[in-house]
């Protein structure tokens, strides 16, 4: 009993507005308002917030882990999603409509991300230099101006090139279109001459609501920024909550000019100057800073999945990066449920016995 008063006073467990969000408004039928909720992503914390220690791990409808990176659909009218089959959208834009992993909520400063290197990929505090990473606070602006996340299943992949100096970033074919993402090192971009980061893509949301972490929402792409990182393309896909109240105002990155005047010139200032207070130069832009409309956002979506295919299928060497997966099956990283929990139960935490109770949270899509 005190365990279940514990998680009603910290509004942790199955959350209200999760279960109000599949109520439709009075009078709305089923073939009207805003796409709700299809499927369910539990979050489960490991370990105390603001510490090395902290994990953040993603199950499951079903109660199984899973991978945010590799096991989370990219596409929201994908045929199912956690074997639960799903409905395309009712509108024309059913082909922009992506998943998307919070990894940091809006006018927050810790640097929390999908960790690429370890077993079903949790979300953590990056370090660097033994230290907890924050972003500085750029005037006049408190943290993150945006949602911060990744689509799933998307990597931007990079390799070292003895003759440029630079990392390469990969286009592959467009004839194929997969389902996931990955921004591939090995591979030359064609539009910015410059690699991938080794990560996956990243996506600024620019709607009303502030997302806790570990929220897997339903967006809309509207464009593309193209940030050069220390040589680097480190891609920022500019998208919005497809439910949020303002959503069908935008339907291209022309419409944040027009919406959200400033919101770009924003956006610009923030990739630019917040690492300075580091000690780091500004960084710089391919196309001269100028922010790609929707159809090319959506072409380096496709290249950058079909890069995270060739590494899900072991068609290239993603180095550190692992790709172990419990829904990917025809790939050879692919474990079995069982392997999946043993992998997470197997972390072990410096933090003492209170701190590392699970902490479970639900997820409902496209809220």
């Amino acid at each position: 009993m005190r365990a279940l008063l514990t998680l009603l006073r910290t509004g942790r467990g199955w959350r209200a507005e999760a279960l109000a969000a599949t109520r439709l408004p009075r009078g709305a039928s089923e073939k009207t308002g805003p796409r709700r909720a299809m499927a369910l992503y539990r979050t489960e914390e490991r370990g105390q917030p603001h510490s090395q220690d902290y994990r953040l791990f993603f199950k499951n409808v079903t109660g199984h882990y899973i991978s945010p990176f590799h096991d989370i659909p990219l596409k929201v009218d994908s045929k199912e999603e956690n074997g639960i089959p799903t409905k395309k959208a009712r509108n024309d834009e059913h082909e922009n409509l992506f998943n998307m992993v919070v990894e940091v909520p809006r006018w927050t400063n810790a640097k929390m991300e999908i960790a690429t290197k370890e077993p079903l990929n949790p979300i953590k505090q990056d370090v660097k230099d033994g230290k907890l990473r924050y972003v500085a606070n750029i005037f006049p602006h408190k943290g993150y101006i945006w949602n911060y996340g990744a689509l799933p299943q998307a990597l931007c992949y990079s390799r070292h090139t003895p003759t440029s100096g630079l990392h390469i970033h990969c286009v592959l074919s467009l004839q194929h279109s997969f389902s996931q993402t990955w921004e591939d090192p090995h591979r030359k971009d064609n539009s910015t001459n410059c690699c991938g980061d080794n990560d996956p893509i990243d996506v600024c949301e620019i709607g009303s609501k502030v997302f806790s972490r570990g929220e897997v929402i339903h967006v809309k792409i509207l464009g593309i920024l193209a940030l050069i990182d220390q040589g680097e393309t480190d891609w920022k896909l500019i998208a919005i909550n497809v439910n949020d109240p303002e959503a069908s105002k935008f339907h291209d990155i022309g419409d944040v000019k027009k919406f959200k005047p400033g919101y770009l010139e924003a956006t610009l200032n923030w990739f630019r100057f917040y690492k300075v207070p580091e000690g780091k130069p500004e960084n710089q832009f391919a196309f001269n800073g100028e922010f790609k409309n929707k159809a090319f956002a959506l072409e380096v979506i496709k290249s950058t999945h079909e890069c995270w295919k060739a590494l899900l299928m072991k068609k290239c060497d993603g180095g550190a990066i692992n790709c172990t997966n419990v829904q990917v099956c025809d790939s050879p990283f692919h474990c079995t449920q069982e392997e999946a929990r043993s992998l997470v139960e197997s972390v072990s935490f410096s933090s003492n016995k209170e701190s590392n109770k699970e902490d479970q949270v639900w997820h409902f899509l496209g809220k």
